[in-house]
């Protein structure tokens, strides 16, 4: 008996509180997906990283011995301001001289990355006035591009999303859930083909050092807004046409965004993906319902009142009924 009482008070209490459960196993699962990532990229890339170390431990032993006049702590001088000046994007070999990172068009890009949140990381302000007005064009620049992205994205919705699926509907009476699910699937599968694997190819062909992975990556990397700025296209020292090489760059960057976030909203408004959200939110009182309790609990305190109103009525008549007279002579007393 008492089992069977703790276990409803049990089953109650979980029913009671689902959707507290199911954020706390939604958190659960976030972690362990950070923890399986970060055992995937340790295992992965530290045989790299440990193989590039004694290759670069190697070159410096074998360049000390070919250059004996040099010391070892003025190369590590010398070799940590290379690193610092490579890490704001100016390089110290010849081949790479004659590119600016700062003339109108890297401008441009730098601008495009900022404002996108992208932020490769291969070009950075160097000048103090230079930060300070990075921080207040990014402070005005980001909510400014999240309303214009939202503005775009909003009537984009309507022409590549709604107006099609409703038109399906309505013309071939077939499910709406299901003519969503087609829709938005042929949708990803062009905007793949479209900013994906033809970008991809095309960055393939224009950088001599990228393969077709290594530009999918990159096109990933960057319409995702991750940005890790490893690849960086029109950087080589013979890019010809670099300036349009780089406006173009930065208006595929910008349509690329656009598209990815029309993407995102029509699998958004899907119902399968609304009811799946539906289970981690906090269900919000809505006023109707309000005021349906408010309405009830009204009906419920007027229906008892009414009741109440007979009863005390008959309670305040007397047991006995006594006549009314309309003078004193007619008392049968006084008679």
């Amino acid at each position: 008996m008492l089992q069977s009482l703790a276990s409803n008070s049990c089953v109650r209490l979980i029913q009671s509180h689902k959707s507290t459960w199911y954020f706390v196993s939604l958190v659960l699962g976030y972690l362990l997906y950070l923890i399986f990532g970060a055992v995937v990229f340790s295992s992965v890339e530290l045989p790299y990283e440990d193989l590039l170390r004694q290759q670069l431990r190697a070159i410096k032993k074998q360049f000390l011995q070919e250059n004996e006049c040099l010391t070892e702590e003025r190369l590590e001088q010398f070799l940590k301001k290379a690193l610092d000046a490579s890490n704001y994007g100016v390089s110290i070999l010849n081949n790479a001289s004659a590119n600016w990172n700062w003339d109108f068009t890297s401008a441009l890009f730098f601008a495009s990355t900022v404002l996108s949140t992208t932020g490769y990381g291969h070009t950075v302000p160097l000048s103090d006035g230079g930060k300070a007005f990075c921080i207040i064009y990014s402070v005005i620049g980001i909510p400014f591009t999240l309303l214009f992205l939202t503005a775009v994205v909003q009537r984009i919705m309507v022409f590549s999303t709604r107006r099609p699926i409703m038109y399906i509907h309505t013309r071939w009476g077939l499910s709406k859930p299901l003519v969503a699910i087609v829709h938005a699937t042929l949708l990803a599968t062009l905007a793949v083909s479209c900013f994906f694997l033809i970008p991809a190819a095309i960055f393939s062909a224009l950088e001599e050092n990228w393969n077709f992975l290594e530009s999918f990556y990159f096109c990933f990397i960057s319409l995702s807004t991750i940005g890790l700025g490893d690849y960086v296209p029109g950087e080589a020292a013979n890019q010809r046409f670099r300036e349009l090489y780089k406006v173009g760059i930065t208006v595929y960057l910008i349509l690329g965004l656009i598209v990815m976030l029309v993407v995102l909203e029509t699998f958004c408004e899907l119902q399968q993906l609304k009811q799946l959200r539906k289970i981690f939110y906090l269900k919000k009182e809505k006023p109707q319902d309000r005021l349906a309790i408010l309405e009830h609990d009204h009906l419920s305190f007027t229906t008892v009142s009414n009741r109440a109103t007979p009863q005390n009525e008959d309670k305040t008549q007397p047991f006995v009924s006594v006549p009314t007279l309309a003078s004193p002579n007619d008392d049968p007393m006084i008679q």
